[in-house]
């Protein structure tokens, strides 16, 4: 599948890729910010951002994905970022082949299975109806009945679009997405990987505990994992200059 990207800057490639219900656009800010040293690329999942919509989805296949844009894009030595449903990406990625890689960071996301916990935000976008809701301001209204948090709406609603003057519809392809939710939460395979790998968690977030830096070592046995205080699970949002000097330190190490 050929995916969606934005290009910034030269030098040493960095792949980044964004977590669940997001996109490349996510990431632009600090996609820019790291182009003064590297050649960033900020890739839309499939069924997420321009990318295409399929009827399959695991992370095999975005794997996959990922695989066919090094190729055709001829990156070697890349730096490979992803956060969330993108760092799961890009560690499936890494059992399958590391020879186009230099390092590797994972953000807030690790290799076990996770609890399902977006049945809330599925109801919610789910009972969006673009007849009814057919503004941002409607959409968001009828959102906030099942997601109290003003920023994650804001977030979610960045997928709208205009198919037409007054009718919205998602970027993301939300019947897919809904389906396959045990997917996203899937744990990876247990191969060891002795790649270089920064884990980078948010100190409010759940999603990497203490308990889990043992298995996490064990797996990718190059390892660090830092954290960043007073901040959850989009730690790039929340904290984006902590973020950069992270990932610009590791990258240049």
């Amino acid at each position: 599948m050929k995916l969606h990207f934005r290009e910034y800057g030269e030098g040493q490639p960095m792949v980044i890729l964004h977590g669940l219900f997001g996109s490349s656009d996510n990431w632009q800010r600090i996609g820019k910010e790291l182009s003064s040293r590297f050649r960033v690329f900020l890739v839309d999942q499939r069924n997420h951002g321009h990318s295409p919509h399929s009827n399959d989805f695991s992370y095999e296949l975005m794997s996959d994905d990922l695989d066919e844009f090094l190729e055709e894009n001829d990156l070697e030595d890349v730096i490979l970022v992803g956060h969330s449903m993108g760092g799961k990406t890009a560690m499936t990625y890494t059992q399958f082949d590391t020879n186009r890689l230099a390092k590797l960071v994972v953000i807030d996301i690790g290799p076990k299975q996770y609890p399902m916990h977006h049945d809330t935000i599925l109801e919610g976008l789910h009972s969006i109806d673009f007849n009814v809701q057919n503004t941002r301001g409607k959409c968001d209204v009828q959102l906030a009945k099942y997601v109290s948090d003003v920023a994650v709406r804001q977030f979610l609603l960045k997928n709208l679009y205009w198919i037409e003057k007054g009718q919205l519809d998602w970027r993301i392809n939300l019947n897919v997405l809904s389906r396959e939710m045990s997917q996203v939460i899937a744990a990876i395979d247990t191969e060891v990987v002795n790649l270089p790998t920064l884990f980078v968690r948010g100190e409010l977030s759940n999603y990497i505990l203490e308990s889990d830096f043992l298995s996490i070592k064990q797996q990718f046995t190059s390892a660090r994992i830092e954290t960043i205080s007073s901040v959850g699970h989009w730690v790039h949002a929340e904290a984006p200059q902590k973020m950069l000097a992270l990932i610009g330190q590791f990258a240049s190490e």
